[in-house]
């Protein structure tokens, strides 16, 4: 009975040693261990992808992550919960998906902010910079086009802006604008077309809130009260 007893022992000493010699190379390496952020229907998002997720942002908008105050790092976790409530809905949605060709060309334009990227060595330096990988960053282009797509084909077929609405948006805002920049008169007819499109945007954004809104409550969405300490933790590149 003893001799099993030492048996087992030696056996649990044997696994604590050999988890160590994996987890102790980590710990001097420098690495922080991974973390869940926020669980959404069971599907959760760890550190790495917020950190990530503020890299994509942070090269396509041209703004150094050490100048996203903590308000704004919570904001892009906020955005990874909605992307993750849309993308459940995707699955069961008709859309054109984006193609990896109209992602580069977007890719390209993001390029263009950043001067020292007009070179293969250049761009592939500034990408190295905030830790990304091209084909990545298309893919996450790819995904952000998917979404505004999605949310598109479910919400603008229900938006209708009559000419009255129209004309009251020329009469209140648009003529007044005019006026303020010193430009000369412009003809409703000229504008009527941007003036929809653009009050059409207005309120697809506005029932976009609503609907995620309304996803977040028909779901289980936990977010970790250490979550908004972590976002002090973010990395800056």
């Amino acid at each position: 009975m003893d001799r099993v007893r030492t048996n087992k022992m030696i056996a649990v000493a044997a696994l604590a040693l050999l988890m160590s010699a994996l987890v102790l190379p980590a710990a001097h390496a420098g690495q922080v261990i991974d973390r869940i952020v926020a669980t959404i229907n069971g599907h959760i998002i760890l550190q790495s992808d917020w950190d990530e997720a503020m890299c994509y942002e942070s090269l396509l908008n041209g703004k150094a992550i050490n100048q996203f105050s903590n308000e704004d790092r919570r904001a892009v976790l906020d955005r990874l919960i909605d992307q993750e409530l849309l993308g459940e809905q995707m699955k069961s949605a008709y859309f054109q998906h984006a193609s990896e060709a109209e992602a580069a060309a977007r890719v390209a334009e993001a390029r263009k902010a950043y001067p020292e990227a007009a070179t293969t060595e250049g761009w592939q330096s500034v990408l190295a910079r905030f830790g990304l990988a091209e084909k990545d960053l298309i893919s996450h282009v790819q995904q952000q086009i998917d979404l505004m797509r999605l949310v598109d084909a479910r919400l603008r077929p229900a938006v209708q802006i009559d000419s009255k609405t129209i004309e009251a948006y020329y009469r209140e805002k648009f003529v007044p604008q005019l006026k303020q920049s010193g430009a000369g008169d412009v003809p409703p007819a000229d504008v009527a077309a941007k003036i929809r499109e653009l009050l059409t945007e207005e309120k697809v954004n506005e029932l976009m809130v609503s609907w995620l809104q309304s996803l977040r409550s028909e779901s289980k969405v936990s977010v970790p009260g250490s979550a908004g300490a972590a976002a002090e933790g973010v990395q800056s590149r």
